[in-house]
């Protein structure tokens, strides 16, 4: 109990019980100081770098470890003894910002277990942020987790004081939630997100229209998958992402690789998260916010799993071979995301620099144009990037790269090439 802990166990307890929850979201956020401490900025924080590169912290804890569900896979359901503590929203809003002052943190990310019922869990939540607001001035980027099940009301009255709200789906089918978290329902989980985007909407109508729309989670919703705890393929991964975004706002969907911290018969037998899985998937998905892909594009009832050996966009290029190659001086902007090695940013540098010359091959290198996969599926004032025209077999087998371990064996997929530095594309997603 919070009595028989000092308040450094308290804070490893509860910072600890949030480890597993990948969710820490840029944000997004434009919250101005006012004259209080603290600001959220535009560009973003997150956990531990923002969209332009800065290195930045977020406290993260759950405000409680306690919880009346017991999830197979969760490290605090309620049936595995631990040590368990509920600070009062008073402690967490002091603790965080005394941590600010400091200088440790920028903002705070608060989940939590749900205590006696979640309105009752939620109405704590709210009272922790809503003293770092009104009580403390603090004008910092705050992420709230939103308990499903919770009134409403007290849906509406976080977003009022949080910077981002999230509910953890969790699980990919409800079959698979009624098989480890019988405790909770798919609808209870999609009810909050779907208020939470009637509310977003209605704020930026709201802004439109020129209203005096109140400020709702300006940083938007984001939400939490386990991934391998269950037998979904990445089909329905990611139908279901993309559903979602479509339907209820989400800024972005986590994949957690599934972790197994606790014995029970219903989950696989598993030493290691697998995160070359986990990997595919945020590359996928990357695919579905930003460069135009449809789901059905990349995986379909014949390859319902991503190819562990090339990232998503090349597979889906060597299952189109007879679109390539394509001419970078002519192709819109479009057609020139789909191929592999030219992202975002350099499509774009693509299109503005043919306004003034016409591109060959040496100038792309320059562009931000990854040709190591690019050149097999362009051509430059005519002349083709590769060596060879090669068929979809051999293609292919030059696009795997393969990591040997010391014994030979072949390694899980690494996010560099070793001996490289950490390419731009490591913090923006391009493909």
């Amino acid at each position: 109990m919070p009595g028989e802990l000092t308040l450094l166990e308290r804070l490893e307890v509860l910072a600890g019980g949030a480890r597993y929850d990948v969710s820490c979201a840029s944000s997004g956020s434009r919250r101005k100081n006012g004259n209080g401490i603290g600001s959220a900025s535009p560009c973003g924080i997150c956990h531990s770098w923002t969209s332009d590169g800065r290195c930045v912290s977020l406290l993260k804890l759950l405000m409680t470890n306690a919880c009346i569900y017991d999830c197979a896979y969760c490290p605090n359901r309620r049936s595995n003894d631990l040590p368990r503590t509920l600070p009062a929203p008073e402690e967490i809003a002091e603790l965080t910002i005394g941590f600010y002052r400091r200088n440790y943190i920028e903002g705070l990310f608060l989940s939590t277990g749900v205590v006696r019922d979640p309105d009752y869990t939620m109405e704590q939540l709210i009272r922790s942020v809503w003293l770092l607001r009104e009580a403390y001035g603090f004008n910092g980027y705050i992420h709230l987790k939103v308990v499903p099940g919770a009134d409403p009301l007290l849906v509406e009255e976080a977003g009022r004081h949080a910077d981002r709200l999230s509910v953890n789906i969790e699980l990919p089918t409800r079959e698979s939630l009624m098989l480890l978290a019988p405790d909770k329902s798919g609808e209870a989980i999609l009810h909050p997100m779907r208020r939470i985007a009637d509310l977003i909407r209605w704020r930026r109508d709201g802004r439109r229209a020129r209203t005096a729309a109140p400020p709702f989670a300006p940083a938007g919703q984001s939400t939490q998958m386990i991934v391998g705890a269950t037998g979904e393929t990445d089909l329905q991964i990611m139908r279901l992402a993309e559903n979602l975004y479509r339907t209820v706002e989400l800024k972005r969907v986590y994949y957690s690789s599934f972790i197994p911290v606790n014995e029970d018969s219903r989950l696989p037998c598993a030493t290691a998260p697998l995160l070359s899985r986990e990997h595919r998937l945020y590359q996928a998905d990357w695919l579905l916010r930003f460069y135009g892909f449809r789901s059905h594009e990349f995986l379909d009832e014949q390859h319902p799993q991503l190819d562990p050996a090339v990232d998503p966009k090349c597979g889906w290029a060597l299952r189109h071979l007879h679109l390539f190659p394509v001419e970078v001086n002519r192709a819109d902007y479009e057609t020139l995301l789909r191929v592999p090695g030219i992202g975002v940013r350099s499509a774009r540098r693509i299109v503005r620099a043919r306004r003034r010359q016409h591109l060959g091959l040496d100038e792309l290198p320059l562009l931000g144009v990854v040709m190591k996969r690019a050149r097999y599926f362009i051509t430059a004032r005519g002349k083709y990037g590769g060596e060879e025209y090669l068929d979809g077999d051999r293609l292919r087998e030059r696009l795997v790269e393969k990591r040997l371990t010391r014994d030979g064996e072949e390694s899980q997929l690494s996010l560099f090439p070793a001996g490289e530095p950490a390419p731009g594309s490591a913090v923006t997603g391009e493909l």
